[in-house]
């Protein structure tokens, strides 16, 4: 679990309050428990439980958490019955009262009322409220935004933007990427620009990271996604929100790697490859080129194919088709 501190990339509401909460949920709200002295500071995942802060649950199999300084919020009676919360309030439209809630909260880029300020250096736009390790270069036609931390050598080449990221020591980025950009993140029965989901996380990328050119990483949504150590991400390849990827990555081009999907250490990608979101990929994998991943994979496979299946099943099928 890596902490961060939101407000430095996200300016939040100081007009925010429990109050505040409270009337924005007023027209969904089906009933509530509310400790009044609590206050509303951050947002919280299952993943990291802040204090002073927002909880949304929709998944019925959450962990049993309990921590009286949350507000728990959800539109499934059974879980405000049965969860360890003290404040708590049960709604309905949740991804409607959930937009709702993070855009008063936060102000972020999808937003009308954000903002930042830059400096221009050597042809690029620079933050001021960001932070660059002296050793590292940034290249020409550049945008770094607010929160941004890059750490020692670095090379940040020609028209890269970064933004909501932490970058560590001795990370080469290629031409025309994208770090830290925002999430796909919508409602299929609300769809349109005016109500996208809010990202308000980060991407962090660890030590001796090298990413081609053309590459996009999207941002966490409420947490992270995280590129590890020594990983090597070829040119037109898509890393989106929450993702984590294990140190000693190798993916090669054009491939993509859908949401809160979870990739172990060592494991090699080959080009075209797709990975869908939410499953979790073990250490030591191999992946073949053009290759669609529909399911988790264990430890040390090797697989191929649509969907992808272990690599000598997957050579037996080919044999039989052409026998055909």
């Amino acid at each position: 679990m890596v902490n961060f501190d939101r407000s430095n990339f996200y300016p939040k509401n100081i007009n925010f309050s429990l109050q505040s909460l409270l009337k924005i949920i007023e027209p969904y709200l089906i009933k509530k428990s509310i400790n009044n002295k609590i206050k509303v500071l951050d947002l919280s995942s299952l993943n990291n439980i802040r204090d002073n802060s927002i909880i949304f649950i929709k998944d019925k199999s959450f962990p049993k958490i309990s921590n009286n300084s949350v507000i728990m919020i959800t539109d499934k009676n059974d879980i405000y019955d049965q969860n360890k919360f003290s404040s708590k309030i049960l709604i309905n439209k949740y991804e409607e009262i959930y937009n709702k809630i993070l855009n008063s909260m936060y102000f972020h880029e999808d937003n009308l009322k954000y903002s930042d300020k830059f400096l221009s250096i050597n042809h690029s736009y620079i933050s001021i409220h960001s932070q660059i390790e002296k050793s590292s270069v940034i290249g020409k036609n550049c945008i770094i935004g607010r929160g941004v931390k890059i750490g020692k050598n670095c090379i940040i080449k020609n028209n890269v933007v970064i933004k909501n990221s932490l970058l560590s020591d001795n990370i080469v980025i290629g031409d025309n990427s994208v770090i830290g950009s925002t999430g796909f993140g919508f409602d299929p029965k609300k769809m349109g620009s005016k109500n996208l989901t809010p990202q308000l996380g980060v991407v962090i990328i660890q030590d001796n990271v090298h990413i081609g050119s053309s590459c996009t990483i999207d941002r966490g949504k409420i947490d992270y996604t995280i590129i590890g150590e020594n990983s090597m991400i070829d040119n037109l390849v898509h890393i989106a929100h929450n993702v984590i990827l294990g140190k000693n990555a190798c993916i090669a081009a054009q491939s993509g790697i859908a949401g809160s999907t979870t990739i172990g250490e060592n494991v090699i990608v080959g080009g075209q490859v797709g990975v869908s979101g939410h499953i979790k990929i073990g250490n030591n994998v191999v992946i073949a080129g053009k290759s669609g991943v529909t399911k988790s994979i264990s430890d040390n496979s090797i697989v191929a194919g649509m969907p992808a299946s272990d690599i000598k099943e997957w050579k037996k099928n080919i044999i039989k088709l052409k026998n055909l």
